[in-house]
């Protein structure tokens, strides 16, 4: 994840961003499909009811109402005619309506292995109706059965072989096993077969209908989070980071950075930022005033001022200390005050051993030393050195320095 890590915050909140979206999308997506899936199929099962419905109504209505007319016209059988019916409504339609029985009269109402399973399973504990998917030889097809309940109508045809109308004993003999039905009993069933392929065809429009909205939500909310991201997040911290930059530059610590009223973690954090500046800002002028008046204290005293550290590096001198030794300013910054020494190397010694042994007191000690100036002149000189500091106990020294008498 390194090429992550050194991504611009902008590119990665992006980044993000899009994959959250792109994983909602997909996840909208497949809910949506699935949701489709159920509406095409609740529709379908709606209508399939629907018609069923019809069909089972025109054959009890026609077996309540017909009389002795099938005797003279077989096309108003309540069973024919509902038949007749079902091609109507079907008729132009992707799906298919028949009529259909275990004990069936017409060949044409022959049930197939799905329809024969339902009907048996019609005749055990009372159900009304049943539905499927199955994967038939033209692919997937909805399947739809509501069982035909025989009323006292049904039986005029139905019912015993001897009280059956004459043209229903002479094409059925006796013993068929159409007769002998009673009230309540299954006769047969409505069946509705539909191919699944014109109802995927409806889920794939509506798929892309409501894909294509959800697309320009998301878009929307992707475009919109992307501008509030960066004009709350994005900019505000890439003007910190350039604003940091210029003081880490410049040391300018008057630079400021504009929160703009922002009252959030952000805009708390540059205002964090902007009063530390200020306190470094007040700090640094007071150190600069104290360095000051420092310089100008050590600059009227008449005794050579040498401030070193513990390895005798010299960080501090007034003029005096230069006139003694004969050297700059800018040359003796940064020399060792030991090598000016006849017994440096031993004074060296005894500073650490007296720093270490915290022997210190509030005035500090005085020591005689000859002192080697630039020009090769040895002169004897008395030193007072002090403790000036030990701040995170890195020790400053400083020596008060004057030529003794001879």
């Amino acid at each position: 994840m390194d090429w992550f890590a050194n991504l611009k915050l902008n590119t990665k909140l992006n980044l993000i961003l899009f994959t959250l979206l792109v994983g909602l999308f997909i996840i909208t997506a497949y809910l949506t499909y699935r949701d489709q899936q159920d509406l095409v199929l609740n529709l379908a099962l709606e209508h399939s009811r629907g018609v069923a419905r019809q069909v089972i109504a025109t054959t009890d209505y026609m077996s309540d109402v017909v009389g002795d007319e099938p005797e003279t016209n077989y096309a108003l059988v309540p069973q024919v005619v509902a038949t007749q019916i079902a091609k109507r409504i079907s008729e132009g339609n992707r799906y298919a309506i028949r009529q259909i029985s275990l004990n069936y009269r017409n060949p044409e109402n022959r049930p197939d292995d799905f329809e024969i399973e339902q009907l048996k399973s019609f005749t055990g504990p009372p159900r009304k109706e049943t539905y499927q998917v199955l994967n038939e030889s033209g692919g997937k097809v909805f399947r739809y059965m509501q069982s035909m309940i025989a009323e006292q109508s049904c039986l005029e045809c139905h019912g015993s072989y001897e009280s059956a109308p004459t043209f229903i004993q002479n094409h059925y003999p006796p013993g068929h096993s159409s007769y002998n039905y009673k009230v309540g009993q299954v006769l047969g069933a409505v069946s509705v077969s539909w191919p699944m392929a014109g109802l995927y065809k409806e889920i794939g429009v509506n798929l892309r209908h409501e894909l294509v909205y959800r697309i320009g939500i998301l878009a929307f909310v992707f475009i919109v989070m992307g501008m509030l991201t960066r004009r709350f997040i994005i900019e505000p911290i890439s003007s910190a980071s350039t604003t940091i930059n210029r003081v880490a530059t410049t040391g300018d610590l008057s630079e400021r950075i504009s929160a703009k009223g922002s009252r959030d973690e952000i805009g708390q954090l540059i205002n964090n930022f902007n009063e530390m500046m200020a306190a470094l800002d007040r700090t640094t002028l007071q150190r600069k005033e104290s360095e000051s008046r420092y310089q100008s204290l050590i600059e009227a005293t008449p005794a050579a001022i040498l401030t070193f550290l513990e390895n005798g590096k010299i960080v501090i001198s007034n003029q005096v200390a230069e006139k003694l030794l004969g050297i700059s300013r800018s040359q003796l910054l940064g020399e060792s005050l030991f090598d000016f020494l006849e017994d440096g190397e031993p004074f060296s010694m005894k500073i650490a051993d007296f720093f270490r042994e915290k022997k210190w007191n509030d005035v500090g000690y005085f020591t005689q030393h000859k002192l080697r100036k630039t020009n090769g002149e040895i002169i004897v000189v008395n030193a007072t050195i002090v403790l000036a500091s030990n701040l995170n106990n890195v020790p400053i020294f400083t020596a008060l320095i004057t030529e003794a008498d001879t």
